[in-house]
C-alpha cells in the first residue's frame, strides 16, 4: 500500500499518496494549476513551466506536473509572482506561435490578462503547411513543442516512432526521420497524435478541407476512408 501523507496546498490540508505529483494532489481538492504540455495520458517532463508553484523552503519555483509531494510540504499555486511569470510565458508564446486553433491557450491568455502584442519584434516560428497524406495535415506554425504527439507515437501509446524532435534551440521542431513524407514513415495513421495536439498543428484532413470551404463531395474524393469499396 502506498504511504498516505499530508501536505498543505493554498491553505488547504491535502492527503495524497507518496509518489503523487503536486499537480495531482492539487486537483484532488479542486485546485486547478494551469498547464500547457501536460496531458493525463502522456509522460510528464515539465517542458512548458506554466505549472510552476511555490514550495515553502525551496528557493526555485517547482513544476507541479513532475514534482513529488512530501510530508508537511506547503505549496502555493497562485501569487503575484506566479501570475506575472505565467503571464509573461503566455505572452512570449503568443508572440511566436499561431494560437488561432488553441482555445485552451486563448482562455489562459484572458485569465492571466496577457498581452499578445507585448513583444512585437519577436520572430514568428513559421513553417510550410505539410499536406502529404490523405488523413491529416501538419501546420507547425501552430506548434509550441509540447511533445504530446511524439509521446503518444512513441513509448506512451503506439510504439511506432514515426515522429520526433529535430534540430536544436530555436530551430527545434517536430519532424519525421530524415523529413520523409508521412506515407514513407512507420506511421499507421491511428490518429492518436491528433487527439492530443492542443493547438491544431495536427488536424484531420477532412476538417481542414471543410474549413477551407470545400464541398462534401470534394472532401470525400480527396480523403479516402480506407473502407473496402469506399472512395
Amino acid at each position: 500500500m502506498p504511504e498516505r501523507i499530508l501536505l498543505t496546498v493554498d491553505g488547504l490540508q491535502v492527503e495524497a499518496e507518496s509518489g503523487d505529483t503536486i499537480l495531482k494532489a492539487a486537483q484532488a481538492v479542486g485546485i486547478q494549476i494551469p498547464t500547457l504540455c501536460y496531458h493525463d495520458y502522456c509522460t510528464s517532463y515539465g517542458l512548458c513551466r506554466l505549472c510552476v508553484v511555490e514550495v515553502e523552503g525551496v528557493r526555485a519555483l517547482q513544476p507541479a506536473c513532475v514534482s513529488k509531494v512530501s510530508p508537511g510540504m506547503v505549496v502555493r499555486t497562485t501569487s503575484e509572482r506566479l501570475r506575472r511569470l505565467r503571464r509573461t510565458l503566455l505572452e512570449m508564446l503568443a508572440s511566436t506561435i499561431d494560437l488561432s486553433d488553441a482555445p485552451d491557450v486563448q482562455a489562459l491568455l484572458v485569465e492571466y490578462q496577457a498581452d499578445p502584442q507585448r513583444f512585437p519584434d519577436a520572430e514568428l516560428r513559421l513553417s510550410t503547411l505539410l499536406d502529404d497524406n490523405p488523413m491529416f495535415i501538419r501546420d507547425y506554425s501552430k506548434c509550441f513543442l509540447c511533445w504530446r504527439c511524439v509521446q503518444v507515437c512513441g513509448e506512451d501509446v503506439q510504439f511506432t516512432f514515426a515522429i520526433d524532435f529535430s534540430n536544436r534551440g530555436y530551430q527545434t521542431r517536430i519532424s519525421t526521420f530524415f523529413d520523409k513524407p508521412m506515407l514513407e514513415t512507420t506511421c499507421v495513421f491511428c490518429g492518436q497524435c491528433l487527439e492530443v495536439c492542443p493547438t491544431g498543428a495536427l488536424k484531420p484532413k477532412r476538417l481542414w478541407l471543410l474549413e477551407a470551404g470545400r464541398t462534401p463531395d470534394e472532401i470525400m474524393s480527396l480523403t479516402p476512408s480506407g473502407r473496402r469499396g469506399a472512395p
